[in-house]
């Protein structure tokens, strides 16, 4: 038996982060045991679906490398298969047509919601309450349709829905590869309906057949869909089907252990990615937000798929924890190419202004130390800023203190001997500060502000070898004269 798991996500809004995790660990659970991935997109509710949606849930997929094996399965186009399992399950008796109407409902509802309000009236006085409280909680109980045991129709043309005849009595058990095993009595079920009144399929009829004819073996979806699968199985049970095995996993909740809201952040996958988080260091977090593997932290997709198992899936709910998520991502952009963080970082600064060749070849020589130096890659962006400063420099009023008349002189005579400097690596630069201050018989403190000063007007910056070498000879020349030819920053 091929081992096969799917995403089911509504078309309704973005690809939730939720939804995000819920995606990678049936993905996982595939990939772990040589099985399938298949990704079906639920969009039985026409009226809230929408092409931007789908659109973004695919691309939000494809983002994070979470790929379907098959191409994605739309529900909407699959109305006449679940119609024929309706009509099928009325056929063996499981199923019937039911012709209470809604406004029928809704005066049975409101009924026992009066009388339960009237029992608790007559508790409170000390008067006798039994009655009132039996027949309330009759009318508010799971609905039985008078019409499940056969009853005739009131006339030939009266509109009907297709209900599931519930099972009477009895327990429904799941053995829950999470939660463990899960006991719901029979009568807390309803008899759901199946087909509405104008003959269209509903969500529930809908997932079990879909599940059934995709192989689908394990189903791991947010605890949150618990009680649908008690009302689901007696379908798979009424078309003799094989049921597959179930894990419900714990919601993920905001830092302050609420559900996660839009008050706590973005919830979007769309929005982690233009926040600057990485595919990998995002599944890594989502990862670990909910399952472990002893005190690893930091897991690659390789070791994931190797040790991914859902015994290890815990079953409290998870909090969100921003600072955590910064830290991994941050430690997969250590290990990323240089190359792929630099063409990440070069298209985030292009949303705010366009770079000429030479800054881009910059910002991807230096990326190899820069990338040490940020968690996101607006952070790379940021730490990249002293490579592709307008020129010239805008200098910060505290670097303007470092630039005495005795500070310039001796810039000025460094500048003297950078200009011959032959061989320009960051080690030649490195042994050239070092022999300059020898020289002069000075410490770096003498030519290191000034130096700074000139070249990064004052930004962040790691060693002066590595900012002389990244800018190149043309650039921290040019830097350098810019301060000695302009008067207005000398500090007499």
């Amino acid at each position: 038996m091929t081992v096969t798991t799917r995403f089911a996500p509504s078309p309704t809004g973005f690809l939730h982060i939720g939804g995000a995790r819920t995606a990678l660990f049936n993905w996982l659970f595939a990939k772990h045991h040589g099985g399938r991935f298949l990704l079906r997109i639920e969009d039985t509710d026409l009226k809230r679906s929408t092409q931007e949606a789908i659109d973004a849930i695919l691309e939000g997929m494809e983002w994070l490398g979470l790929t379907s094996d098959e191409p994605p399965i739309f529900q909407s186009q699959r109305k006449d298969r679940h119609i024929d399992v309706a009509n099928d399950l009325v056929a063996r008796g499981k199923a019937y047509k039911c012709y209470v109407t809604p406004e029928e409902l809704t005066e049975r509802r409101e009924k026992g919601q009066e009388l339960r309000v009237l029992a608790k009236e007559k508790q409170a006085a000390g008067q006798p309450f039994e009655t009132e409280k039996a027949e309330a909680d009759k009318l508010l109980a799971p609905f039985r349709s008078p019409y499940r045991d056969g009853k005739a129709a009131p006339s030939e043309d009266m509109p009907f829905v297709v209900r599931l005849r519930a099972p009477d009595d009895g327990k429904i058990a799941l053995q829950d590869k999470v939660q463990g095993t899960v006991e719901l009595s029979a009568t807390e079920i309803d008899d759901l309906i199946l087909l509405r009144a104008d003959g269209t399929p509903t969500y529930m009829l809908a997932v079990v057949v879909d599940d059934h004819d995709m192989g689908v073996t394990q189903v791991i979806r947010g605890d949150d869909h618990l009680t649908n699968t008690f009302r689901q199985i007696p379908i798979f049970q009424g078309m003799d089907w094989d049921i597959p095995s179930y894990a419900h996993i714990p919601l993920i909740h905001g830092p302050d252990g609420a559900k996660l809201s839009k008050r706590h952040g973005a919830l979007g996958i769309e929005a982690y990615r233009d926040m600057g988080y990485l595919p990998d260091g995002l599944k890594n977090y989502l990862l670990r937000l909910g399952w472990s593997h002893g005190d690893d932290e930091v897991i690659t997709t390789e070791q994931a798929i190797d040790w991914f198992d859902l015994d290890s899936v815990n079953k409290g709910a998870s909090r969100m924890d921003f600072e955590k998520l910064a830290f991994i991502n941050g430690e997969h952009i250590k290990t990323t190419p240089n190359e792929t963080l630099s063409e990440l970082v070069i298209a985030q600064i292009e949303t705010n202004r366009s770079l000429a060749q030479a800054e881009k070849a910059r910002i991807s020589l230096a990326m190899g130390d820069l990338k040490l130096r940020g968690r996101t890659i607006p952070e790379l962006s940021a730490a990249s800023e002293f490579l592709i400063v307008n020129r010239p420099i805008d200098i910060s009023a505290k670097a303007r203190k470092k630039l005495s008349s005795d500070a310039l002189k001796t810039l000025g005579d460094f500048r003297e001997i950078l200009i011959h400097i032959e061989t320009w690596t960051s080690e030649s630069l490195a042994k050239l500060i070092e022999d300059f201050c020898q020289a002069k018989n000075i410490g770096m403190g003498k030519i290191g502000p000034q130096l700074r000063t000139a070249l990064t007007g004052g930004l962040p910056a790691p060693d002066l070898n590595l900012v002389l070498f990244w800018l190149g000879q043309d650039e921290s020349l040019a830097r350098i004269d810019d301060v000695l030819n302009d008067d207005t920053l000398i500090n007499a």
